[in-house]
């Protein structure tokens, strides 16, 4: 009699709501100019500024941060266009997320020119200051916005983040696995993200706990 074969345990992907108060930022060396920023409005340098950082360094986070405090909208830079612009700066406050390649720059250059006008406040977030812009005078304008930067996480932030992103999907680790990721992840936020996720969706479909056997397993195997 030919032996049973085992079900393979499937691993369904789930959102994972992630907070973005106050309380659950976590705060470093890495993102300290960028809380300052934060902290410091409405008496900014300029009333339009560049949070600039890697993918997952925090700048939704404290954009949203920002927008709470403040009474701010918040739009996606890919969703801007010319006639979204007056609406957005209703109330003198505006988050505009993740400028980059492939924006609608008529759009961005009438939301910079009407939030002087009106003395708006507007925090553009982007991993990198927008360098391949073709109007001139829109270059122009943002060569001139102020820049706070969040830079790479040093070790303290890296242990508290991955702790923080296994608590976010209820994911149990000790001690032993997180001296494991540190040493053996590459430090940037985004690798990080990956590693948990890669742990929490295997973990499931094995049908293990997360072990620092099981970490290393799953990321030689994953290298």
């Amino acid at each position: 009699m030919a032996g049973r074969v085992q079900p393979r345990q499937l691993a369904f992907s789930l959102a994972h709501a992630e907070s973005f108060t106050r309380d659950d930022f976590l705060e470093g060396p890495a993102n300290a100019a960028g809380l300052a920023l934060i902290d410091r409005w409405p008496d900014w340098p300029n009333r339009v500024m560049f949070l600039l950082g890697p993918e997952g360094s925090g700048k939704s986070h404290l954009a949203a941060i920002w927008a709470e405090q403040s009474g701010a909208r918040s739009i996606s830079a890919h969703a801007l266009t010319p006639t979204e612009v007056p609406g957005a700066l209703a109330t003198g406050v505006l988050v505009v997320e993740d400028i980059k390649a492939a924006i609608d720059e008529r759009a961005l250059f009438h939301l910079l020119n009407l939030a002087r006008e009106d003395n708006a406040f507007v925090l553009m977030t982007a991993r990198a200051a927008p360098s391949e812009v073709e109007l001139r005078d829109l270059r122009s304008r943002l060569r001139a916005v102020p820049t706070v930067q969040l830079l790479p996480p040093d070790d303290h932030l890296f242990r508290a983040l991955i702790v923080k992103f296994c608590a976010d999907r209820q994911l149990a680790i000790d001690e032993t696995v997180v001296s494991y990721l540190v040493h053996r992840i590459e430090r940037s936020y985004a690798a990080l993200r990956r590693a948990v996720e890669l742990l929490d969706t295997e973990a499931l479909r094995l049908g293990r706990p997360v072990t620092r056997a099981l970490a290393a397993e799953l990321l030689r195997n994953n290298g």
